[in-house]
């Protein structure tokens, strides 16, 4: 007698969706980015959680309240806002968007909410170009360098045509950028920057 088997459970993904958002849930995103405070210093930061009203950021130097802030986000792009708080860590920024940017920012946060949940690749959010001077050297963890051509860059990270292929994840400099491997395709490798490239530095005559 063959006994029949009930299928497994499976625990349903909850997927966020953009109607939620645009009423200021707030979700749990890591982007890495950077912040502009009103004297123009700027500096690296990452998020702990972000709706289209707002996003709290770990970070090391903060402003004064209700300073305004020019934020740069991976994913997401330029924002601006001020400082509400002061959490643990960092600060949390009101933004200042109009209700169309507003509705961009959660369709975005949804796309990056339901990825992370599905378990999708990362796709190319961010535009590319190609910059004048394509040479660059890389300089690996142990010391070697070796010889790089760019085939196109983003704010966010660079594809490369190089006979090196060192493993995933490794850590690396790109000229003076740092970086690690993040994929590999026919003839090169990809690299994710550690940080973003500041919006007024991606150009066509950029240097990493």
């Amino acid at each position: 007698m063959i006994e029949a088997f009930a299928p497994a459970e499976t625990t349903p993904v909850r997927l966020v969706r953009p109607a939620d958002l645009r009423r200021h849930q707030r979700v749990k995103v890591a982007l890495l980015g950077r912040y502009m405070l009103a004297d123009r210093r700027e500096y690296p930061c990452q998020t702990v959680d972000m709706s289209p009203g707002g996003v709290r950021l770990t970070c090391a130097v903060l402003g004064e309240l209700d300073e305004r802030v020019v934020l740069y986000l991976e994913s997401i792009g330029r924002i601006e806002g001020v400082i509400a708080r002061f959490p643990s860590g960092g600060m949390a920024v009101r933004l200042n968007a109009t209700q169309r940017k507003r509705d961009k920012i959660a369709s975005q946060l949804t796309w990056i909410s339901n990825r992370e949940a599905l378990g999708l690749p990362e796709g190319r959010n961010h535009e590319r170009l190609t910059p004048q001077e394509t040479g660059v050297l890389l300089r690996l963890e142990n010391g070697r360098e070796v010889a790089a051509r760019i085939i196109d860059v983003s704010m966010s990270g660079v594809a490369l045509s190089t006979q090196a292929h060192p493993p995933i994840g490794t850590s690396l400099m790109v000229g003076r950028t740092p970086g690690r491997v993040v994929r590999y395709f026919e003839g090169g490798i990809g690299v994710g920057f550690m940080l973003p490239i500041s919006p007024d530095l991606f150009h066509e005559g950029l240097t990493l």
